[in-house]
């Protein structure tokens, strides 16, 4: 049985060798090429970032499963927190909509990855974007922040997702929201799938069901959740070669089994008016107000 710490050392030791390699390796895969598979059906691979404003090739890592920028609401003026920063990729691109009126702070807890997002960042002479070295179960930012939170296919990573959302919310100004892309499941995953550790970094036996994960994100308080984008990855035969039997091969080809890539949106709840607040407070649970 793999520990949260050990997936935790696992996700570091592969992602710090993603940091080194070039997108055309990462990309055979939604979060780089840690499954050691050598092809991957293009269903797998990172949507394309290079027509939007603010890209920059030497962040781009090949490593997302959506573009959650894009249906983030990012407003020019906003803070802006990006969860598993990487090289700076959504960072860079959350900036040129924020402008220099804006703040973009990127979280990512593999050292290597750090390194390089802040060496595209002075490359680029932007100084209100910084990357601070963090675990996503708990946050390296103060309290009530970010106007918007942004995440590219690195919740699924997280062993304590409930945790994640948690701080996710804590960061988080009153009315901010977030748009998250991540890998969730639709159906039992096989086994072989589900408990391969190697696969945990590439993203799939990360995943959850959708329904959970759904949950997850209302449980820790957020309101009005939308799944703005969802989109169904195909394993292909390779891949459940490798971590699967044919008996259960065609089993899984035959079940109700479904992966895919979603961007979710949320908002944390608005301070009520002073005026409703104070009238809560004066007549709490009665019906007729004092």
């Amino acid at each position: 049985m793999t520990t949260s710490e050990e997936l935790k050392q696992l996700v570091q030791e592969k992602y710090g060798q993603i940091a080194d390699q070039p997108k055309s390796q990462n990309e055979t895969s939604c979060c780089g090429s840690a499954c050691g598979c050598s092809v991957i059906d293009e269903a797998l691979m990172a949507e394309d970032y290079a027509t939007l404003k603010g890209y920059v090739a030497d962040a781009d890592l090949g490593l997302g499963c959506g573009l959650p920028t894009e249906f983030a609401k990012i407003k020019k003026g906003d803070v802006v927190i990006d969860l598993g920063s990487g090289a700076g990729n959504d960072a860079f691109v959350a900036r040129a909509i924020t402008g220099e009126t804006g703040k973009v702070i990127g979280v990512d807890f593999t050292e290597r990855m750090i390194e390089k997002a802040r060496t595209n960042a002075e490359k680029l002479g932007l100084h209100n974007v910084e990357f601070r070295y963090g675990d996503i179960e708990k946050i390296p930012i103060s309290t009530n922040v970010a106007d918007v939170v942004v995440s590219n296919c690195v919740m699924n990573l997280v062993p304590d997702k409930a945790k994640a959302f948690a701080e996710t919310f804590r960061v988080l100004k009153p009315g901010g929201h977030f748009s998250i892309s991540d890998i969730v499941l639709v159906g039992t995953l096989p086994h072989g799938l589900k408990q391969n550790a190697e696969l945990y970094a590439g993203c799939i036996s990360g995943a959850i069901q959708k329904e959970v994960y759904l949950y997850i994100i209302q449980a820790a308080g957020f309101v009005n959740v939308e799944v703005q984008k969802n989109k169904s990855i195909h394993l292909p035969e390779e891949m459940l070669q490798k971590f699967l039997n044919q008996q259960e091969i065609d089993a899984f080809k035959q079940g109700e089994v479904g992966i895919f890539s979603i961007t979710v949106y949320a908002e944390k709840p608005a301070p009520k008016p002073k005026s409703e607040a104070a009238k809560a407070a004066c007549c709490g649970e009665s019906s007729t107000c004092c």
